[in-house]
């Protein structure tokens, strides 16, 4: 039931997101650059919230991007913000911790 109350608010995946990164995808970390030194996904990138509308440039709007932050609620700020500057194939990965 839980899943589908996040899957239902966009906090989580909808779509299988290990699948995309084994494919490929771009794993954004939009949490602190200090959270994510504590640990995060293998070649993910850190492109904090507060800086990833400044930063959209260092992205390939053709790119599969997997959005991920502590509890799923920055990611899902950040995949609404990358659909706004035209990225198609952006998905909520949710914590950073459910990719690992």
């Amino acid at each position: 039931m839980f899943e589908f109350i996040k899957n239902l608010l966009g906090i989580g995946p909808s779509v299988d997101v290990k699948a995309l990164i084994q494919a490929g995808a771009k794993v954004i970390d939009v949490r602190t650059p200090s959270e994510y030194k504590q640990g995060h996904v293998k070649g993910s990138i850190n492109l904090p919230l507060q800086t990833l509308a400044s930063n959209v440039s260092k992205l390939k709007k053709e790119d599969v991007i997997i959005t991920c932050c502590a509890s799923g609620m920055r990611s899902g700020a950040a995949k609404r913000l990358l659909k706004s500057h035209g990225f198609q194939q952006v998905h909520n990965g949710g914590t950073w911790m459910s990719l690992v």
